[in-house]
């Protein structure tokens, strides 16, 4: 019995192998189900954001660290939050299963943000206030709760993230074809829900701690969070649960095992002489079959039946794997160029928290009698989210439904495609607007800040066509076995993403000071050329689009064989 199951008599959850008939969807549909999902995901958005947001404020003005360590312990811990999806998703894969997985880490979570509330409150777990110049540094103490509890919500939120969408998608079967429409607007909606909760952290939450109590904002998230907990144990009636099927490394190494041991072996021209694993009592055999595809024949030598070989022998699985588990492989190795394109394409929309915002700050920021912050814009890219979500799925895909005759108007690929092609006019937009500043600097007054929106509108056009489509292509082309694991890669591709960019903006620094003067990026951008370094990124959006657009052309989407 697997640990997510509790009781060999739950009503809830099905056992193992039922599970290969699709029992999982025998239980009947209930739209509460990914309306708990959503809902929690929209109060969880809101949690984490409201610490995450104002971290490194927290720590100058509150904990009175210096500049630079503040700035290296926020990025360790978005470095770390980043990372530890990819273990929950392995978790829920392999041993507990999504439902468990999110169950646990909750209590992480909680934990985590009632203690970093408790600090705000408590005087002996923070440092005394700044008199004049002159502010009292946190203490060894001080410092290890607040940061045992910051990674405590690390952990946390790890186990949600990387379980929590492929949970709510799960529980519409792809089978029915007006739940497999309805799961289309739940990635939608999902991502809505995410960046509105951001919204109101950037907005709401963070005004509240920088001008009434950082234990207040605090305690708002901790709210959210107790609150979203409650809904979906209450929802647990109403969910569709799948257990997982044990590791799904051990397949995949079992396969380039057995391809290698029968490297001599001559694969046949006839695909179904493969052994599918029918009428067998394999322990490796995988009941939702997928159909044999022509690439990497290499790894059909697993596959392969030797004369002298018992197929019934559950003992030899080493030597022979089923044509799924070679498939399953085959799907990873074709994601890997996609995902890799994901890396640089999140690099370039990590500028809109950096370059973007330095950019705000060196214009005019005065609108009417309104001083608009530069980092508000990021809020506002939200909004124009929300509308472009809205317009793709009022207008957009309804029209390319018509001319292409596909159900979702446009593939997956091709909406990814869209976003990265996005990717280039929006920077190279931020760079015609940086070139025109410089001029108007030159001229004697400063361009106004609301020259920066039309990168933003771009941006949030970009993001909503990649972004939603990523979320459905790596839950939906991904083996069953691991859609959690795949749908962490995202969060491994933005924490990648984040040192890429860190690593091109040291080089891009150090190269040009070393031709002489301030380089592109001094500590005065007036000084320098802001508008060389969105080119250089424009240039490497354009050989990321053309090196997807190569690869997604001879992606073989995966089949599943009609059971």
């Amino acid at each position: 019995m697997d640990a997510e199951s509790g009781s060999a008599h739950s009503p809830l959850l099905q056992h193992p192998q039922d599970s290969s008939a699709n029992q999982h969807y025998k239980k009947p549909f209930n739209w509460k189900a990914p309306a708990i999902v959503l809902a929690f995901e929209f109060l969880e958005s809101i949690a984490y954001s409201g610490i995450a947001l104002n971290l490194v404020v927290y720590l100058g003005t509150v904990l009175h660290g210096s500049t630079a360590s503040n700035a290296a312990n926020v990025d360790a811990w978005n470095g770390a939050t980043f990372l530890t999806p990819v273990l929950g998703a392995f978790l829920a894969d392999t041993y507990w299963g999504k439902y468990k997985t999110i169950a646990i880490s909750i209590i992480f979570y909680l934990v985590g943000l009632l203690v970093i509330t408790a600090s705000a409150i408590i005087p002996s777990l923070r440092p005394a206030s700044c008199e004049g110049t002159s502010c009292p540094p946190a203490t060894g103490f001080q410092y290890f709760v607040f940061f045992a509890s910051l990674y405590l919500v690390s952990v946390g939120t790890g186990g949600v993230k990387s379980a929590l969408l492929p949970f709510g998608a799960d529980q519409y079967n792809d089978s029915n074809l007006e739940e497999s429409k309805q799961k289309q607007s739940f990635f939608s909606l999902f991502f809505i829900v995410i960046n509105l909760g951001v919204f109101i952290s950037g907005t709401v939450v963070v005004w509240i701690q920088q001008n009434v109590a950082w234990s207040l904002g605090f305690g708002i998230s901790s709210v959210c969070l107790v609150i979203a907990t409650i809904a979906f144990f209450i929802g647990t009636p109403t969910y569709r649960v799948q257990l997982p099927s044990g590791s799904p490394l051990k397949s995949i190494i079992m396969v380039f095992v057995a391809s290698f041991k029968k490297r001599e072996v001559e694969v046949p021209a006839d695909s179904s002489l493969l052994f599918e694993g029918e009428n067998t009592d394999l322990s490796n055999a995988v009941p939702n079959k997928l159909a044999h595809t022509d690439g990497f024949r290499c790894l059909d030598k697993a596959a392969v039946i030797l004369e002298d070989q018992e197929i019934k022998d559950s003992h030899r699985p080493w030597l022979l794997c089923t044509v799924t588990q070679v498939e399953e492989v085959k799907i990873l190795i074709r994601m890997l160029p996609i995902w890799f394109t994901c890396v640089f394409y999140s690099a370039a929309m990590c500028q809109t928290a950096t370059t973007f915002v330095q950019q705000g700050n060196a214009m005019n920021t005065k609108i009417g009698s309104f001083s608009v912050p530069a980092a508000s814009l990021n809020s506002a890219e939200v909004i124009f989210m929300m509308i472009w979500v809205a317009f793709q799925d009022s207008i957009v895909i309804p029209i390319a439904r018509k001319y292409t005759g596909n159900p979702g108007g446009l593939t997956l690929l091709q909406r990814m495609g869209v976003g990265r092609f996005l990717a280039i006019p929006a920077l190279g937009a931020a760079a015609l607007v940086e070139m025109w500043r410089l001029r108007s600097v030159k001229a004697g007054h400063n361009l106004s800040i609301g020259w920066q929106l039309p990168q933003f509108v771009i941006l949030a056009c970009s993001d909503v066509f990649c972004g939603i489509a990523q979320l459905e292509f790596f839950y939906s082309e991904a083996p069953t076995s691991m859609r959690s694991l795949c749908s962490a890669f995202q969060f491994l591709a933005i924490s990648l993403a984040y040192y890429v960019n860190t690593l091109i903006i040291s080089i891009v620094a150090a190269v040009t000071k070393a031709w002489g003067g301030q380089g592109w990026l001094p500590a005065d951008l007036n000084d320098g050329h802001l508008d060389y370094y969105f080119w250089l990124w424009t240039g490497i959006s354009v050989v990321n689009y053309v090196v997807y657009t190569a690869f997604a052309k001879n992606y073989t989407v995966k089949k599943v064989v009609p059971q």
